[in-house]
């Protein structure tokens, strides 16, 4: 069945149309299930939904022979310079096409020579929407703040503590996207003391019959990173883990000797397993896990694990993943010493 049988759920729907790079979502056979709104302006087309990948005119030639190699390849492909002569004045965009589920693909525009690296990091795509809950988060603090101050019981204080700092955390995030050109904030970073936030987390925002264990090898060094990011990173996978329906949840962390990211080979990485019980990761998007919008669930926005996979790739290390129903380990490795070819 074509995917432009399926509605999108009006979650991503929402998050699509406010993305600030040009998406829009192909069907197997090349018509659009749908374009946002900055798709639609960079092209000069509007009324794009069921119309073939011809609405956009000359360009159409070139995508369909990327679309094709995407189909082909299974990867994401780009494509510099194109020519939009749809609009006026007429416009270069670089071009990137990632696969989608039953066959169709994703498309992103963005105006040529922004950016030397392609395709886009995600961060860049969601500038616009860290501006939208950069006011809300303040106040989401404040309110922590007054209730912090109003409560006796440790437990309720401790829990107002827990969001306040992650009101802060994300605030950092939120600045780090809307200015990209910042560097990470890079330190010595206890990989257990990040796990046990994102377990005190979990814990606070998930069922209480969650089960969260931990498998922790003392003798690991500290990894230079961003706390912050790493953190998310965790959190990211730990709440799939909830997601699927998982019953348990296991953090284990381990030395890795003559490691493998990437094809080169690392002398010592960190390995860090987010292990659960849950229904696993459906076939349909075994391959396309961490692209961007790919979600095994229907209300799902495709994310999560497109995040965390660029904040392990931001440290040079890699996310990869096993699953079958009742197990599904996801597994980030972190180099100690870089990678060499």
């Amino acid at each position: 069945m074509s995917v432009a049988n399926h509605s999108l759920p009006a979650q991503t729907l929402d998050l699509l149309d406010q993305l600030t790079a040009g998406i829009a979502v192909l069907d197997r056979d090349a018509c659009f299930v749908h374009a946002n709104p900055a798709f639609i302006e960079l092209t000069g087309v509007a009324r794009l939904r069921g119309r073939p990948l011809a609405a956009l005119g000359v360009p159409a030639d070139a995508l369909t022979v990327l679309i094709e190699r995407v189909r082909t390849d299974e990867g994401t492909l780009s494509l510099r310079g194109l020519g939009l002569d749809a609009r006026e004045p007429p416009l270069r965009v670089d071009v990137a096409v990632s696969p989608w589920v039953d066959g169709g693909c994703l498309l992103e525009l963005r105006p040529a020579g922004l950016d030397q690296t392609y395709p886009p990091r995600l961060s860049e795509s969601l500038r616009g929407l860290a501006h939208e809950v950069k006011n809300p988060l303040a106040g989401l603090r404040g309110a922590a703040q007054l209730l912090k101050r109003r409560v006796a019981e440790p437990d309720l204080q401790r829990l107002a503590e827990l969001i306040i700092a992650e009101a802060d955390r994300l605030g950092a995030l939120t600045d780090r996207l809307l200015h990209p050109g910042g560097k990470p904030h890079l330190t010595a970073v206890n990989l257990h003391e990040v796990s046990e936030r994102a377990r005190a987390l979990i814990a606070a925002e998930a069922a209480p019959t969650l089960k969260l264990a931990r498998d922790y090898d003392p003798s690991l060094p500290t990894v230079r990173g961003d706390a912050d990011r790493l953190l998310q990173l965790l959190l990211n996978l730990m709440r799939n883990a909830v997601q699927a329906d998982a019953k348990s949840i296991l953090v284990r962390t381990r030395a890795e000797h003559a490691a493998v990211i990437d094809g080169l080979p690392v002398r010592l990485a960190l390995r860090v397993d987010v292990i659960d019980d849950g229904t696993g990761v459906a076939d349909a998007v075994r391959d396309t896990l961490f692209l961007p919008l790919v979600s095994g669930r229907t209300q799902g926005t495709g994310l999560g694990l497109a995040l965390a996979q660029e904040i392990a790739r931001e440290h040079a290390g890699r996310i990869s993943h096993c699953s079958r129903p009742g197990h599904t380990a996801f597994s980030l490795l972190l180099p100690l010493e870089q990678a060499h070819g």
